[in-house]
């Protein structure tokens, strides 16, 4: 009985420290500041594929750069129009831009077909790094963020901007002092353990990592709820349970 005593104990020591370390590290990536991103009053360029992706995806990093002060513009590279929504969707855009902080004149809605929305489409690479050095270097940019090589969802119109974002750092064609930041994807069990995978998230976090607080949290899904087109049954509950509607960890390529 001793023995289980112990044992008791020192798992409830080790629990209590791994709290306290879980709750210390979350009120510190909530801080103003994080290691390595631009200061404030630095202008990010958000790039997306779809409208809802900066929603669905995005939010903890907007609502956390919005908090540092950041001057952040959306480059949205299609108007969504798969189900023949398009027009619909690029005020539902609006309309969640709007609510994350990013004013509808810092937002650019590419609706042309070179750029389709359509998973079976892989973009031009080439054409899609031309369409984002032109708007980093009018708009003076010092950050880009964007999606990782899996596309959060595995997408290849989210794939395809990755692609695009990483050949003009690797060819050095990007503006000097201009980084790249990535959303990084993670299994389909992570993706829906919400707050559950904090502790994880923080001991996984290379570079930047965004934790929206309940307020912020409840920003973020009106942010959502804006694409009224878009919410079927499931999207409800990824709402509800998808961590990227509450945490983000971004790495620099």
């Amino acid at each position: 009985m001793e023995v289980v005593g112990l044992l008791l104990c020192v798992a409830a020591a080790v629990l209590t420290w791994g709290f306290l370390w879980v709750w210390d590290s979350w009120e510190r990536m909530k801080s103003p500041e994080q290691a390595g991103l631009p200061g404030g009053g630095s202008r990010t360029l958000l790039v997306t594929a779809h409208p809802d992706d900066e929603a669905m995806f995005f939010a903890p990093t907007v609502l956390g750069l919005v908090r540092m002060r950041h001057q952040v513009s959306l480059l949205c590279f299609s108007a969504g129009n798969y189900y023949n929504q398009g027009e619909t969707r690029k005020k539902e855009l609006l309309q969640s831009c709007d609510v994350l902080g990013i004013p509808p004149s810092n937002v650019m809605i590419i609706d042309n077909r070179d750029f389709p929305d359509d998973p079976g489409v892989w973009w031009d690479t080439e054409r899609v790094a031309d369409v984002l050095l032109r708007h980093v270097e009018a708009s003076r940019v010092s950050l880009v963020v964007t999606f990782d090589a899996g596309g959060v969802s595995g997408h290849s119109n989210h794939v395809a901007l990755y692609a695009a974002a990483r050949t003009l750092h690797a060819q050095g064609k990007l503006p000097k002092g201009c980084s790249v930041l990535t959303l990084q994807s993670v299994n389909l069990l992570r993706k829906y353990l919400s707050l559950l995978d904090l502790p994880c998230s923080l001991l996984c976090a290379r570079d930047a990592l965004f934790v929206l607080s309940r307020r912020e949290a409840a920003q973020a899904q009106r942010a959502m709820s804006c694409h009224r087109s878009q919410l079927l049954w499931f999207r409800h509950l990824y709402v509800l349970f998808s961590r990227y509607m509450r945490i983000n960890s971004l790495h620099f390529l």
